[in-house]
């Protein structure tokens, strides 16, 4: 499947995470990804600490595979430059505040007229249109004004945020998801497309069932750290040296629950005679089973309830994750050789991650690593370049 984008052109206009995550993902399937930064570079390369090696790991993680041009598109020349690339591409994405890039010719109605097959992304906060399109977000922002945030934590915590930046990466999925749609249809139809693909939109769908029972039963869900508000148990437990979160809620998997953790009356108790009640009582039900599975270290009690067929994993650190043995075996973890930093890991692409991800990527670009070669594809000839270099409408400077 790392071919199966091969002749696809994309210029990545986007800087940090959800814009570079889809164009990215793009990449991995075969198309060729012009990364157009500013002479300064893309503010992800200085997000840190922490730092991967002495390079931004938002960086790292989300540029594999492309190549990197540094231009001024301030300066009428640096515009004129991008316009060119995007004459020649199948795909652009831009993740700038709706109208901006219309001030350099660089609209989606304006390629659009002398390119009318091309499939122009935009990546935004609020999207496009209506009347929060022209205020900016960023992952953090949206967890909050998504809903996302008032569902993390505990009632007795101040609001709270899943550190990685979920948002922006599931917008960088819609957004690649959205551009290999429009690529179908353009091939039906021979006319492109534009997407408008919001971290806001994003971070509410992310809420499919949360959002749905709220629109069936308008309450404010509970913050409930990490259980269910729709089964019981469903949530991480204590143990003697860490925690284990237990799916125990089937018809099937309560009886057998209670055995193994020496409770079968449990099953007994009215408070607890089917999921529904245990949602009702779960506080109580919590206080019962966590005394229970603090008798044993999560070693001991994962084999137990694995041999009962009850859903569960010990709470893992990265550590776990990196050396679990099904990480190992699907590949989860892609490799790439960098020119400066030598062998590079990052989390690798999740669709068929076996064989995605059986060779190594070829690693993000340093800043302005391939502008000549880009240039030269456009036909400046190696004078023209160095004219542009001198005059700083370009660089090819390489670092962070």
């Amino acid at each position: 499947m790392r071919d199966v984008l091969k002749g696809i052109k994309v210029v990545d206009l986007t800087q940090i995470g959800a814009g570079p995550t889809c164009t990215m993902l793009l990449g991995d399937f075969g198309a060729e990804v012009v990364k157009v930064e500013p002479l300064s570079g893309d503010i992800g390369r200085a997000l840190g600490p922490p730092w991967y090696s002495d390079q931004s790991p938002i960086h790292i993680g989300f540029n594999r595979g492309k190549k990197s041009i540094a231009v001024d598109l301030k300066q009428e020349e640096g515009a004129a430059l991008v316009r060119r690339l995007a004459d020649q591409a199948d795909i652009l994405v831009e993740s700038f505040r709706p109208g901006t890039l219309d001030k350099f010719g660089l609209g989606p109605a304006q390629l659009e007229q002398d390119h009318p097959g091309l499939i122009y992304c935009s990546v935004s906060g609020y999207g496009q249109t209506g009347p929060f399109a022209f205020h900016p977000g960023v992952d953090g922002i949206m967890q909050a004004a998504s809903g996302l945030m008032g569902l993390i934590g505990t009632a007795e915590s101040g609001p709270m945020k899943v550190q990685a930046p979920i948002v922006d990466v599931f917008t960088g999925y819609v957004a690649a998801l959205g551009c290999m749609t429009a690529l179908i249809e353009r091939s039906k139809t021979g006319k492109g497309r534009h997407i408008d693909a919001s971290l806001f939109g994003s971070a509410v769908a992310l809420q499919q069932s949360a959002v749905t029972a709220y629109l069936g039963d308008p309450v404010q869900p509970a913050k409930l750290g990490s259980a269910a508000p729709y089964s019981a148990p469903n949530e991480a437990y204590p143990t003697a040296d860490g925690w284990i979160m237990i799916a125990a809620y089937m018809v099937k998997h309560w009886p057998r629950f209670c055995s193994v953790i020496g409770r079968p009356d449990l099953t007994d108790d009215i408070r607890f005679a089917n999921s529904a009640d245990r949602v009702v009582n779960r506080l109580e039900l919590f206080a019962q089973v966590a005394a229970a599975m603090k008798t044993r270290t999560t070693d001991e009690w994962l084999p137990l309830l694995e041999a009962q067929d009850i859903l569960c994993s010990r709470v893992a650190g990265y550590e776990d994750v990196i050396a679990h043995e099904q990480t190992q075996f699907s590949r989860l973890i892609a490799t790439m050789e960098h020119s400066s930093l030598g062998s590079l890991k990052t989390p690798g692409n999740p669709v068929n991650a076996r064989q995605m991800n059986a060779a190594p990527f070829a690693p993000p670009p340093l800043l302005g690593e391939h502008t000549r070669s880009i240039l030269a594809d456009l036909g400046l000839d190696a004078g023209s370049i160095d004219d542009l270099l001198k005059r700083a409408i370009v660089s090819a400077d390489a670092g962070r």
